[in-house]
C-alpha cells in the first residue's frame, strides 16, 4: 500500500433534518432561539407514556421532484430517501459539484443503528395479513445498511467508496472520523459522512420504554403539559432521553481539494478518539470514556487548556450525564467550570446514529458565528453545580476548539475535536 498522504481534513458544507425543521437553516434558526421540538406521537400509535418524540416537521418525500410514485412505494425504508435528500442538500451548502474529476473522488459514509426496520415492519403486516407472496422483493434492499448511500450515488453522481458504519448511537461521528481518515491518507478527496434514523415505529418506541431508557411522560411530569421540556440533560430532574428521527451530514474535503476547487472550509477535523468499553451494553466505563476524549485531544496535538468548548453527548438520563459529567471533571479538572457545555439532544432529542452527526455540524455553526447552544429546560442539579451547561439561551462566546462527545449502546466511545475556521 501507497505511504498515507497527511492531509489536512476539512469542512465544508452540512445539512440536517431534525424536530427543530426539516433543513439545517431551520433547526438553526430554532436551536439558537432556545427552542425544543418535541411533540405527541402522530407516526403511529402506541400504548406507552413514552410517546413524546421528536419527529421531522413538513417532511414529504413525495414532494421531491426525484420520488415517483413508484419510487415512494418501492423504498419504503424511510432512511432511504433521508439520506438522498440530506446528502443533497449537503453538497448544495458546500457549494461541491459532482462531475467526472469530482464524482470519483466522492465517497459517502452514513451511518444508522435501526437501519430499515420500518421497511421490516410492513412486510411483516403483510405476511400476515395477505400471505408470503406480498412480502416485497425489495424488502431486502431496503434493510442494507449502506443501501441509503448507494441511492444518493445514484441520484447525485459520486463512485467513491460507500458503506455504513455501525456504531450504535455513536455511529454519525465514527462515519466522521472513518471519512476523515480515508482522506487524510488518500483514498478519496471528499466524504459524505454522517449518520440518519427513522426509529418511530411502535416496537422501537415500546422497547425504549420497557428498558427504561426513554423518558416516562406520566402526569405528574412537567412535560405532559408541555412536551417540550420532555428532554432535559443535567437537571435535576431528567428522566430518560426523548427518542427522535433525524439526519445529519457533513462534507469533509482535503485541503488541497477545498483550494482547487475553490471552495471554503468552515471547520477542520482535528483530532479522533475511539474505544470501547468492555464493560455493559447499556452503563458507560468512565475508564474507557475518558480515555477517548483525552485520545481526541492528544490526536489534535492540543491540550486540555486548548478545548473552548465542549458538545456533550447529554442524553437526558440520570446514569448517562452523571458519568459524563464525572468524565469531563477527570479530563478538564478545575477548568471544567469555565468551559460551556452545550446538550442538543435537549433540543432535538435522541436520533441514535444520526445524533453525533446533527450535533457536529451544530458545534461548527456555532464557532462560525461564535455563539454556545443553550441546554434547554435546565433545572440545577446540586450534584453537577460545577457545570456550566449554557442553561435554557444561547450564550455570545468567542471560541475555536470543541471537543464533540458520542456514546453507544455496546461500549463504544467516539469523540472527536474540530477546529473552526
Amino acid at each position: 500500500m501507497k505511504a498515507p498522504l497527511n492531509r489536512r481534513v476539512q469542512v465544508i458544507g452540512y445539512a440536517a433534518a431534525t424536530a427543530l425543521g426539516n433543513t439545517f437553516g431551520r433547526t438553526w434558526e430554532a436551536a439558537v432561539a432556545g427552542r425544543a421540538g418535541f411533540r405527541r406521537l402522530s407516526r403511529c400509535a402506541v400504548e406507552s407514556r413514552s410517546n413524546v418524540v421528536g419527529e421531522i416537521p413538513d417532511w414529504d418525500p413525495a414532494a421531491f421532484g426525484y420520488v415517483s410514485r413508484k419510487e415512494a412505494s418501492l423504498w419504503n425504508a424511510g432512511f432511504v430517501f433521508l439520506t438522498m435528500e440530506t446528502c443533497r442538500q449537503a453538497l448544495a451548502d458546500a457549494g461541491l459539484e459532482m462531475d467526472t474529476a469530482t464524482g470519483p473522488r466522492t465517497a459517502c459514509l452514513i451511518g444508522s443503528a435501526l437501519n430499515g426496520t420500518d421497511s421490516f415492519r410492513i412486510a411483516m403486516g403483510n405476511h400476515t395479513r395477505l400471505g408470503p407472496l406480498k412480502v416485497s422483493p425489495y424488502l431486502l434492499p431496503n434493510l442494507c445498511a449502506n443501501l441509503p448511500a448507494g441511492k444518493a450515488g445514484m441520484l447525485l453522481g459520486f463512485t467513491g467508496p460507500i458503506f455504513s458504519p455501525q456504531g450504535a448511537c455513536a455511529s454519525g461521528n465514527h462515519a466522521i472520523a472513518i471519512g476523515a481518515r480515508m482522506i487524510r491518507d488518500g483514498d478519496c478527496d471528499f466524504a459524505l459522512v454522517g449518520g440518519v434514523e427513522t426509529c418511530l415505529v411502535p416496537e422501537i418506541i415500546l422497547g425504549f420504554a420497557n428498558m427504561l431508557a426513554t423518558i416516562n411522560v406520566g402526569p405528574k411530569d412537567r412535560a405532559h403539559e408541555d412536551p417540550a421540556q420532555a428532554s432535559r440533560p443535567f437537571s435535576v430532574d431528567r428522566k430518560g432521553f426523548v427518542l427522535a428521527e433525524g439526519a445529519g451530514i457533513l462534507v469533509l474535503a482535503a485541503e488541497e481539494a477545498v483550494q482547487a476547487h475553490g471552495l471554503a472550509p468552515r471547520a477542520e477535523v482535528l483530532g479522533i478518539g475511539w474505544n470501547s468499553d468492555a464493560h455493559h451494553f447499556t452503563r458507560p466505563n468512565p475508564a474507557t470514556v475518558v480515555r477517548a476524549m483525552r485520545d481526541a485531544i492528544d490526536d489534535a496535538a492540543l491540550a486540555v487548556e486548548d478545548v473552548d468548548a465542549v458538545n456533550a453527548h447529554g442524553t437526558s438520563t440520570p446514569t448517562g450525564d452523571g458519568v459524563e459529567a464525572d468524565c469531563l471533571r477527570t479530563v478538564f479538572g478545575r477548568r471544567l467550570p469555565r468551559i460551556p457545555i452545550s446538550a442538543n439532544k435537549s433540543q432535538v432529542g435522541h436520533s441514535l446514529g444520526a445524533s453525533a452527526a446533527i450535533e457536529a455540524a451544530l458545534a461548527i455553526e456555532a464557532m462560525r458565528r461564535q455563539v454556545v447552544l443553550p441546554t434547554v429546560n435546565h433545572r440545577p442539579d446540586p450534584g453537577l453545580a460545577d457545570l456550566d451547561v449554557v442553561p435554557n439561551a444561547a450564550r455570545r462566546y468567542p471560541h475555536e476548539i470543541v471537543l464533540s462527545n458520542s456514546f453507544g449502546f455496546g461500549g463504544t466511545n467516539c469523540c472527536i475535536v474540530f477546529r473552526g475556521m
